[in-house]
């Protein structure tokens, strides 16, 4: 019986280490917006989106694409930052480093799905993510899931939108900070 206990206490307190929460604050002129991002069911894209905030590199890049009633895309550390904004190409750039691997999951498209933009090619994720403002179930399986937001989904909303089928904006909103939060 003692075995047992001291095998089951071993199992829940590996549980307990492995699943830690890491949460990222998201700051826009609206308000914060807590992010939970998903080690576990894509660790190389949490990563790469630590490493990027960390650098400071997501301070100051624009939501360059938001479509009403299906997603707010951002990311472009290379053509998106609103000091050097360049609408051409916004959108087609990403961070200095390498392209990530996809990590497709099981995880659904919900609203306020984290998830990581790519190309036609599903290995060519890089910086560039968006948040769904709905349920996307066409996108399930077919780009890598990261994240989730908790608590601040209604300063998501009020993100400006884009005028066009392709959700390109205008004088688009931009994050003002992204960091993870300390304990």
């Amino acid at each position: 019986m003692k075995k047992i206990f001291i095998i089951f206490f071993f199992l829940i307190c590996s549980e307990t280490i492995k699943s830690e929460e890491i949460n990222m604050i998201l700051k826009l002129k609206y308000g914060d917006v807590v992010i939970k991002l998903l080690p576990d069911v894509a660790p190389k894209h949490v990563e790469r989106f630590i490493t990027l905030a960390k650098n400071n590199k997501y301070d100051g890049v624009v939501f360059h694409r938001v479509i009403d009633g299906f997603m707010a895309q951002t990311g472009d550390v290379q053509y998106g930052n609103s000091k050097d904004f360049n609408q051409s190409l916004v959108g087609t750039g990403g961070s200095d480093l390498p392209n990530l691997k996809q990590e497709f999951s099981n995880i659904p498209h919900l609203r306020g799905t984290l998830s990581m933009a790519r190309s036609a090619d599903p290995n060519s994720a890089n910086s560039q993510f968006f948040i769904c403002l709905e349920p996307a179930p066409h996108l399930d399986r077919q780009y890598s899931v990261f994240g989730q937001v908790t608590k601040g989904m209604e300063f998501i909303d009020k993100i400006k939108k884009g005028n066009n089928p392709n959700g390109s904006v205008e004088n688009p909103d931009k994050i003002i900070s992204l960091s993870e939060v300390k304990d």
